[in-house]
């Protein structure tokens, strides 16, 4: 399914030399584009959304939909946004995040964005929440295309532990303790509910926060999010 035109995303900027470089290859350009080079912003563009899911899915992980693998580009523009301070970056990603919500939807209409929220600890390691940062110029592009948006907060994040070092079954665990609603019943979304992450794994997490939305009466009809991570076959 082609992606919806959005009002072009690499047609609109131009950045100034930036020392960091590339933010998908790190090479010095004088032609960077919202912080990536031609090169790479080609390779972004050629990036289509599509269905993704774990295996095996965990109950509860609504249909997911990725703008593609976590790999070249895509992958190191992610890890500059979150590890490297680059947040200027939130822009260009959080609108190839528009376009992922749009293929996920699939027809303009009205919808109501939930992002997956950081820890506080996250939070304050990063100089904010990085998805409620995507989320914004997100939300902004979704409705200069027509599209009637609502952002919501739910949920809140709980201390939880770092999930590079837990297995499938310890993320699922961690994952379901780990959010809580803000104010239950307060909260009234509006038309399609797309539940939103930068990266899906195991799914565990995107799983655990549809159950709590659900339970809420908010139940996610799609998970949008920037990449998959795929796994390592045996040699």
């Amino acid at each position: 399914m082609p992606v919806p035109d959005l009002g072009g995303l690499w047609s609109d900027l131009t950045d100034l030399v930036l020392p960091a470089g590339c933010a998908g290859c790190a090479v010095r350009s004088p032609a960077l584009r919202q912080g990536f080079c031609p090169r790479c912003v080609a390779e972004l563009q050629a990036l289509r959304p599509a269905s993704t899911r774990p295996d095996p899915a965990p109950p509860g992980l609504p249909p997911c939909v990725a703008l593609g693998p976590y790999d070249g580009a895509l992958r190191e523009g992610l890890l500059a946004y979150k590890e490297r301070g680059r947040h200027g970056l939130a822009r260009p990603l959080g609108a190839l995040l528009a376009e992922v919500v749009a293929v996920a939807v699939g027809r303009p209409g009205p919808v109501t964005l939930v992002a997956v929220p950081d820890t506080a600890r996250a939070a304050r390691a990063r100089y904010g929440d990085h998805l409620e940062r995507l989320v914004r110029p997100a939300a902004a592009r979704l409705r200069a295309a027509g599209w009637p948006v609502r952002v919501l907060r739910p949920l809140r994040a709980l201390p939880r532990p770092d999930s590079v070092v837990l297995d499938s079954a310890g993320r699922a665990a961690a994952a379901e303790a780990a959010f809580r609603l803000r104010r239950p019943g307060t909260s009234t979304p509006a038309g399609t509910v797309v539940l939103l992450d930068d990266i899906v794994t195991t799914g565990a997490t995107l799983a655990a926060v549809s159950r709590k939305l659900h339970r809420a009466g908010m139940t996610p009809k799609v998970a949008a999010v920037l990449a998959a991570t795929q796994k390592r076959r045996p040699r």
